[in-house]
């Protein structure tokens, strides 16, 4: 028996097949094997369209039943993980009005700014815990607003995982925990936030019916299973947002636990049993996957855009062609902590939540002509990301949050020694690296509504751990080289 997990990005599509009985991943495809194009028709915005994740889907699972050679009769369940915030808008024949706007996509930043001080900061904290913001419900005000023919033919508004699961299924299902993400879930009524839709004069029927993200919710049709080659009437019974989903495949589950994966944005996700929030929104809360009005369980999120999609701009702008990332870490190694003063600031991909929704744009300080070369870059790219993940986690300290041990996968940015020793000697904490990935963790999650696992934390049990980063206090160079990066962003802060 199997487990089928996806995992939705803005990168690439992953699938993942998982054996029941060993709990072994058995494979997994990443499509396309190239990064995934996003459209930005203006600066600020970006766009995907969503047909064309499904046809990644498709072509991910053809791939990999044909590779593992797996019986798709013998696949259990389905789960989905997905980019979180996109809002995905459908006609009355289930098919895209328009391209998703997508999580980097910075162009609602001033309606949620307007709503907020419409409805009242003390509504939206207590309501939504967070502003109303560059979120999904914000991005569908501003269709309403600029493309008030496409909004008219709008009857349905899904995230990317509940597009994808309405594609295998049929049916049209959404979360707690993806209604939060896109600000349209108030904890204190445990339903949907009435007064934000109103407040945007949008229609609940817009929104699909709500289930529990581990729950049965619909079976692959006929016509899916042709498209993908799946069998019909596997069950899908999981979905969730991309770091949720990663925080409970590193077992991030209960409170006190960290989660953090540095992929084209970087993440740091902390779980309390409370409802928080941050009175200057750096930083977001969401229901997690496992959270209940009785027994709440909050993911702190603290995402910065401008994280692996800066040092992928550095190789593909300044690498040879084929240049591999271990390629560049071995390169920038030879370069010594602080990168011989050459700092970046890599806030270019959109507005950055922590910076208040600012979006400076990367900033490149200190570059000399005569003493800076290539290897300057790769390693300066590593530790720009690093401090800014630093500077996020003193957000999420403020809120009363420990960061001793932090747990990351080994599909992203952690896979660098530069870039997690400098994290851990900032925070002087351990970072454990798990072996396991988004579309596994979905995968697993998926045996819990059909009953192979008896729990969440029984399902990623047997998750391994193969590296431990460790501090280094004792090296006063990333301290300085921190210090003088913090200068550069209070600068450019006051600008």
């Amino acid at each position: 028996m199997y487990l089928l997990g996806y995992d939705i990005g803005s990168s690439s599509v992953k699938a993942a097949l998982v054996q029941v009985e060993t709990g072994q991943t058995v494979g997994v495809v990443q499509y396309p094997a190239t990064e995934m194009p996003i459209v930005a028709v203006q600066p600020g915005w970006a766009e995907q369209d969503p047909r064309q994740w499904w046809e990644y889907v498709c072509l991910a699972t053809r791939q990999l039943l044909a590779q593992t050679g797996a019986d798709a009769t013998a696949i259990q369940g389905i789960g989905i993980a997905y980019q979180m915030h996109g809002l995905v808008a459908l006609d009355t024949s289930g098919n895209p009005v328009r391209p998703s706007i997508i999580w980097c996509d910075s162009r609602a930043v001033e309606i949620g700014n307007q709503a907020f001080e419409s409805i009242g900061a003390s509504q939206c904290l207590l309501h939504l815990l967070n502003s109303p913001g560059n979120f999904t419900a914000s991005k569908l005000k501003w269709v309403k607003d600029h493309e008030p023919a496409l909004f008219a033919r709008i009857t349905q508004i899904m995230l990317p995982g509940d597009y994808i699961a309405f594609c295998l299924t049929g049916e049209a299902l959404t979360t707690p925990s993806g209604l939060s993400e896109g600000m349209m879930w108030d904890f204190q009524t445990n339903h949907v936030a009435d007064f934000l839709l109103e407040h945007y004069g949008f229609s609940h029927h817009l929104l699909p019916p709500v289930q529990p993200s581990c729950s049965f919710q619909g079976t692959v049709t006929a016509e899916a299973a042709a498209a993908t080659g799946l069998a019909s009437g596997i069950p899908v019974t999981y979905r969730a947002g991309d770091q949720p989903n990663n925080a409970l495949s590193l077992q991030v589950l209960d409170p006190g636990e960290i989660a953090a994966t540095g992929g084209t944005s970087g993440v740091v996700y902390g779980v309390v049993d409370r409802p928080v929030y941050d009175v200057r929104s750096r930083v977001n809360s969401f229901a997690h996957v496992n959270h209940t009005a009785a027994d709440p369980r909050i993911g702190v999120l603290l995402c910065i855009n401008g994280a692996g999609i800066q040092y992928s701009w550095v190789r593909q702008q300044m690498g040879a062609a084929g240049l591999r990332y271990a390629d560049m870490e071995k390169i920038a190694a030879q370069i010594p902590i602080g990168s011989e003063g050459l700092r970046i600031l890599p806030f270019g991909n959109g507005s950055e939540r922590m910076l208040e929704n600012r979006h400076p744009g990367a900033t490149i300080r200190n570059l000399h002509f005569n003493r800076h070369e290539q290897a300057h870059f790769y390693r300066a790219a590593l530790e720009g990301i690093a401090f800014s993940f630093v500077h996020g986690v003193g957000i999420i300290q403020e809120m009363g949050l420990q960061t001793q041990l932090i747990r990351v996968g080994n599909d992203n940015l952690f896979q660098s020694a530069i870039f997690s020793e400098t994290i851990a000697s900032l925070l002087d904490c351990r970072i454990e690296m798990v072996e396991t990935t988004g579309a596994v963790g979905a995968a697993k999650a998926a045996g819990l509504a059909v009953g192979i696992f008896s729990s969440l934390r029984q399902a990623l049990s047997d998750a391994r751990i193969i590296h431990t980063y460790l501090p280094n206090q004792a090296d006063l160079r990333y301290a300085d080289a921190y210090s003088a990066w913090s200068t550069d962003l209070d600068a450019l802060n006051h600008f």
